[in-house]
């Protein structure tokens, strides 16, 4: 909970991803989305993130998460569990 509440209050979040068989540290930005449920914040990066290491880091961070090429959530929860946080 730690790594979450620091991302939320710092607005971003250093990752170290894997991409292309090279570790890289990412910059991952929290954009606040509005959706019906409410406005879900979402770690999100500008580049192409292979979805086994989006996952990785939505089960890490325990937020959802969002590339390119998708967004990922945490295994077991929903948007709406993230709405108004």
């Amino acid at each position: 909970m730690e790594k979450v509440k620091e991302a939320l209050e710092k607005g971003e979040a250093e990752i170290r991803v894997k991409r292309a068989g090279v570790y890289q540290t990412l910059l991952f930005k929290v954009v606040r989305e509005e959706t019906p449920l409410g406005t879900v914040p979402y770690l999100t990066a500008d580049r192409f993130v292979d979805l086994p290491e989006l996952v990785r880091i939505a089960e890490e961070y325990g937020m959802p998460v969002r590339a390119k090429n998708g967004k990922v959530l945490p295994r077991g929860k929903r948007e709406m569990d993230f709405a108004n946080l």
